[in-house]
């Protein structure tokens, strides 16, 4: 009598970031035998230099906001044996605590991830890796390459992620030209901090730095920030920037950016200089897939250098999968964990439901933040979508007045016909987390009367969402 084994599927990850790690952890809670590589440390520029560090920032700028702004709320402020006048206190920023805080922060987090693949029966490698064919990755584990590991696989998935964009004419240099994944080594905060860039990240950083206390100059090269956003939520958090003292310069582009004696000079295109203390350059980001073996491995890349992949993360070759930022894929955290699971799913033959781009949520975390999911105004406008559009200012929620906010709105937007709940924008304090009623009505495609028959809390910023959904109703 002969017993046969069914052999353990191998597969091998190329990255530990937050895709890189969910397909480690969903491949080994399947059975596989995993090995994952990873050069810096588990959670990769996510955890490490990127997300965990400059939200951890952001939150210290609210923290700090909520202080200067208590006073309008009738917390009055004392210095004892002093005048007993409510004044407006002056905050101070420990910018070398905070950093050390953020980046202890993102190392627990770091250790967490490697404890929990650990436990799982993952087998972590670090070291530079790269493609050996489609079947198996060569790892560098030591420095000058002279040691070298094989990892032979039946599944490869590369989530490598991606790096700052340096421009030829403003080279960081990490102490006053700097990209986002160095601001923690300052040690103060910045005099005056140039940002080039108005994207998401320039605008996020500009929005901390001011709040810190940073004179803070953004040079847009579009007509207004966050050119890509909703127009609205853009134009509310442009007027916030104005009014809390920043100086946005409109349809400017920054040629040059060098450092000039103790301080940084920027030279734009027509021909202006603006003089600073530190200048953050954040003109977006490249993949991680040069010098892989990727396309001798048989995988194309997109003109940009991201890798070509299909709805379950699969790339050219049948056999390797791609997550996150090195993909043609949209560049969100939560985006790059959801492909490596479904890569690993798909690859193992368990249940896949793939992931639709429209029922993505996404925030920007300025002071208000902007949190978006489904159809945009734009598309609806231009007759992509037919859909219907209300707004409802925040200003008018009860517990938005109790609380002090006077900027931010809730948008929805629902089908022409059904009423379906098709997208919406949320600029609010925490509009990370109000979004979420949102994603749920239109991943599932509640109508906005199924969507009011809801109970939200009263007062609540929530009950804004209701109140539009209820103004959306259409006699039937």
């Amino acid at each position: 009598m002969h017993t046969t084994f069914e052999r353990t599927q191998r597969i091998a990850v190329l990255g530990g970031g937050p895709g890189g790690y969910e397909a480690a952890l969903a491949a080994a809670q399947l059975g596989a035998e995993v090995t994952l590589v990873e050069r810096a440390g588990v959670g990769g520029s996510a955890v490490l230099t990127d997300v965990v560090p400059s939200k951890s920032l952001i939150a210290t700028a609210e923290a700090s906001n909520a202080v200067k702004e208590a006073a309008d709320l009738g917390v009055q402020f004392f210095a004892r044996g002093g005048d007993a006048k409510a004044v407006k206190p002056e905050v101070a920023i420990n910018l070398q605590a905070v950093n050390k805080r953020l980046l202890g922060l993102a190392a627990q987090q770091s250790e967490d991830m490697r404890t929990n693949l650990l436990d799982a029966g993952v087998r972590l490698v670090q070291g530079e890796g790269r493609l050996d064919g489609p079947n198996a990755i060569i790892v560098a584990t030591a420095k000058g390459g002279t040691d070298f590991d094989r990892i032979d696989a039946d599944t490869l998935v590369i989530s490598t992620g991606a790096t700052p964009r340096v421009l030829p004419s403003a080279v960081p240099d990490g102490e006053r030209i700097l990209t986002w994944t160095e601001l923690y080594a300052l040690k103060q905060v910045p005099e005056h901090l140039i940002v080039v860039g108005s994207g998401v990240t320039g605008a996020e950083f500009a929005s901390a730095y001011r709040a810190l206390g940073a004179k803070v100059t953004l040079i847009s090269s579009r007509e207004h920030v966050l050119p890509g956003e909703d127009a609205d939520a853009a134009a509310v958090i442009e007027k916030v920037f104005k009014r809390n003292g920043m100086k946005v310069l409109s349809k400017s582009r920054a040629d040059s950016v060098v450092v000039d004696g103790d301080g940084v000079l920027a030279t734009l295109s027509d021909g202006r200089e603006v003089r600073g203390s530190h200048c953050l350059m954040a003109v977006g980001s490249v993949p991680n897939t040069a010098d892989l073996g990727l396309e001798e491995a048989g995988v194309q890349l997109a003109e940009s250098g991201h890798i070509r992949v299909n709805r379950v993360a699969r790339t050219s070759m049948p056999n390797i999968y791609a997550a996150g930022d090195c993909t043609t894929f949209l560049p969100l955290a939560s985006v790059a964990s959801m492909q490596g699971r479904t890569a690993v799913f798909h690859a193992m033959g368990d249940i896949v439901n793939p992931p639709e781009n429209r029922n993505i949520t996404s925030n920007i975390f300025t002071q208000p933040e902007i949190a978006t999911v489904g159809w945009t105004e734009k598309e609806i406008d231009e007759g992509v979508v037919p859909g219907t559009v209300y707004k409802l200012p925040l200003a008018s929620n009860p517990r938005a007045k109790m609380m002090g906010i006077r900027d931010g709105f809730v948008k929805l937007f629902a089908s022409a016909g059904s009423g379906a709940i098709i997208g919406g924008v949320i600029v609010a304090p925490k509009a990370s987390e109000l979004i979420f009623p949102l994603a749920l009505a239109v991943e599932h495609r509640l109508t906005v009367d199924q969507f009011a028959e809801a109970f939200p809390v009263y007062p609540s910023l929530t009950g804004s969402l209701t109140d539009a959904a209820r103004a959306m109703h259409v006699v039937r």
